[in-house]
């Protein structure tokens, strides 16, 4: 097993300006899960591939271990790469697919059956070995690849959005299943997704880049709990953070017409306004208006839970998505007690889980 560095790795494609990854300075321990997740584009999969040795890097240098392999050629890595589209050859049965990294490389057929049927035993494949892929349903073709992936042995797993081709209540259960066996195994895993569910549920650490930067790098607990930027806000969590522009008034902030208490140090860097955030379930809403006023615009039931879509009833209150988009105000209310449609409530955050943005630099106060 191995850990793995990148030390400023830049990569900048041919005709642009701007890298795509731009000084990517991540340390992954022996044996992690580490997810790179973000919006499309955002240098993930290239982050992946420079790692794999895909993709020429341009500035700055990747480890596996203690060697330097920004310029190895990507057999001589030791890592093995799991793709969106499985990637397994139409004409071979589960078994021989498994193995053919082995076969080229050489090594023995009984040691070749004795590994594939190993990790065929570890994944629950072992009765579709003599099968051919065209006979196996989307999960079981993931699962195959990441027998391929486990057979060769390798000091790390890299895999690029593996789930992306499966239903949502397939990936789910994969996603278990990989996080489960990437345990088991041991081996120091960089997992690239869109989906920050994904990145939530089975990270030790999550990555998150915006335009090829690297914008956090933490537990899934600190990033939703602390996060660094108005953007790590309005990405992490689902549904998305509330994020609301309000004025800086004597002691705190005004929320509607609710003043919350905000320490005059942090203030002390902001203007005249600052973004308060708020997640959906820390919304408190008040039966005596006081708070912001908020129009029912939608209500989605969930049984014991509800959440409230609306807009706020004074249009000057601006609300942000993280991305300089435009979203809804939602809040977490008693599924047995949900307000009509059209009808008007009033909320504030809840005073221990509160968030604070500067509004013009974006970072957290």
């Amino acid at each position: 097993m191995a850990t793995v560095k990148f030390d400023n790795a830049t990569r900048i494609y041919p005709g642009n300006d701007t890298p795509s990854v731009d000084k990517l300075n991540i340390d992954i321990q022996d044996g992690e899960f580490l997810v790179l997740v973000g919006p499309s584009g955002c240098g993930k999969s290239t982050s992946l591939r420079m790692l794999a040795g895909l993709e020429e890097v341009n500035g700055g240098k990747i480890w596996i271990g203690d060697r330097d392999v920004t310029d190895m050629s990507p057999k001589d890595r030791d890592v093995a790469m799991v793709f969106q589209n499985y990637a397994l050859y139409p004409h071979m049965t589960v078994a021989d697919n498994m193995g053919f990294a082995l076969k080229i490389a050489g090594v023995d057929k009984s040691e070749i059956r004795s590994r594939v049927e190993e990790a065929a035993k570890i994944l629950d494949l072992t009765q579709y070995l003599e099968r051919k892929p065209k006979a196996l349903s989307g999960g079981q073709r993931q699962r195959v690849a990441m027998g391929r992936a486990i057979v060769r042995s390798p000091q790390v797993f890299l895999m690029d959005e593996p789930l992306s081709n499966l239903d949502a209540k397939l990936r789910v259960q994969t996603r278990t299943q990989i996080a489960s066996l990437q345990r088991r195994l041991g081996v120091t895993t960089v997992y690239v997704t869109h989906d920050q569910v994904e990145a939530m549920t089975m990270g030790d650490r999550i990555a998150l880049l915006k335009d090829g930067i690297l914008q956090q790098c933490a537990s899934p607990r600190e990033m939703y709990d602390k996060p660094v930027n108005v953007f790590v806000a309005g990405f992490i969590g689902s549904p998305a953070m509330n994020l609301v522009t309000v004025p800086v008034v004597d002691g705190g902030v005004k929320f509607g017409n609710h003043a919350l208490p905000v320490d005059r140090e942090a203030l002390a860097k902001a203007g005249k306004t600052v973004i308060v955030g708020v997640r959906p379930e820390d919304v408190e809403v008040t039966s005596n208006q006081d708070g912001l006023a908020i129009t029912v615009e939608l209500v989605e039931e969930l049984g014991a839970d509800a959440y409230v879509y609306g807009t706020p009833a004074d249009k000057s209150i601006e609300l942000e998505s993280g991305d300089g988009g435009i979203k809804p105000f939602i809040a977490r209310v008693d599924g047995r007690q949900v307000p009509m449609k059209g009808e008007t409530i009033y909320v504030h955050p809840s005073a221990d889980h509160m968030h604070v943005f500067n509004k013009e630099t974006g970072v957290r106060l």
